[in-house]
């Protein structure tokens, strides 16, 4: 038995996937392969709010957290945060938040996006990460200049959603499912993902997952290892959960078949994979994972949005972060694509 290994350029676009196929169909005995990291891709995190009407039973900022410290960043601590970025040469951002739809809250993001657009010269590009909207939202924040959008459906399993979801109109399985086909209606490039490890959720259930995201026709997945939070009713289920290291293990897993399953789809080495292991961002990358993201969010509301147990924080400057970053990437074969909006190559213009 042979073993192939492709990363890095090798794997970074679908001309150079379809060239590796060549060669392993030329193999003339049994072989593996082994895919790392395609071209590495970076977005800056900006959390720009931790309040949120949602009530989703295994979240630390869930509307009925009481221990909760609610933020909401001002204007300037975005959009300095933006330009901090821009000024650093990463292609784009991601604006993340509890989820919210009041009219002053869609109003001020799309006077956000509006300024960053405008102070950037139309140069940054922005992804959202702000949940379930409206139709005529989702299109003016389109509009506004935001070009891609991260809407996790967390489970494709309708059963086990509503286990970790609360029973109400505002929770609803088939409204999630809803909004990601109108993200993809509006000209978004439209991510999204799934936890992994949950309680109740079986092996078939991930295989699911997957063939959700490809049936979907998703253009980027955020998944990873599912985070306990002592504040949410789900934590009573804690101690049937699988290993911290199984959880990361099924994650590394997921990343990899979801690599051969969708090519050409930008996939998260997500945070949550470093709350388990300091290494986890790049065993992600090495799993098959091409986008990574720094937090930017000002240091002293990073701590408040606290999805979960132990999430990493760190103090150090932008500039510092991303030369620390841009070193642990090319170890693990692959570079940062400064400058570079990081379009998944999935994505299909209208």
């Amino acid at each position: 038995m042979k073993v192939l290994k492709f990363g890095g350029t090798s794997v970074g676009s679908v001309e150079s996937i379809l060239s590796v196929k060549k060669i392993v169909e030329a193999v003339k005995e049994p072989v593996v392969v082994v895919v790392s990291a395609l071209g590495g891709i970076t977005d800056k995190l900006i959390e720009i709010s931790n309040t949120c009407e949602k009530d989703c039973l295994y979240c630390g900022i869930r509307k009925s957290n009481s221990s909760a410290q609610r933020y909401l960043l001002s204007d300037k601590d975005v959009i300095d945060a933006a330009l901090e970025a821009y000024e650093q040469k990463l292609g784009s951002i991601v604006l993340q938040g509890g989820e919210r739809s009041d009219p002053k809250y869609v109003l001020w993001i799309e006077h956000l996006l509006k300024e960053i657009k405008k102070q950037t010269n139309e140069r940054l590009g922005i992804t959202l990460s702000l949940g379930e909207q409206s139709e005529d939202t989702y299109k003016r924040w389109f509009d506004s200049g935001a070009h891609r959008y991260l809407l996790r459906i967390e489970t494709s399993n309708e059963s086990l959603y509503k286990k970790i979801h609360p029973d109400t109109p505002l929770h609803s399985f088939y409204q999630r499912v809803k909004c990601i086909e109108l993200l993809k209606a509006c000209g978004y490039q439209t991510g999204s993902g799934v936890m992994i490890g949950l309680p109740f959720q079986t092996v078939s259930d991930l295989a699911d997952d997957l063939l959700f995201l490809q049936k979907m026709d998703i253009d980027m997945v955020g998944m990873g290892p599912y985070l306990e939070h002592p504040d949410t009713p789900l934590y009573a289920h804690h101690k049937q959960l699988l290993s911290l290291q199984e959880r990361l293990r099924l994650s590394l897993h997921m990343i990899s078949t979801l690599r051969i399953l969708i090519p050409d789809v930008n996939i998260a080495a997500t945070t949550a994979l470093q709350t388990i292991d300091p290494l986890g961002r790049e065993k992600g990358l090495m799993a098959g994972a091409n986008v990574i993201m720094p937090n930017i969010t000002p240091a002293q509301d990073r701590k408040k949005y606290n999805l979960y147990q132990n999430k990493p924080f760190s103090e150090e400057s932008t500039e510092d972060a991303i030369q620390r970053l841009a070193q642990s990437v090319e170890r693990c074969g692959c570079s940062i694509a400064f400058g570079q909006w990081g379009d998944p190559q999935h994505f299909r213009r209208p």
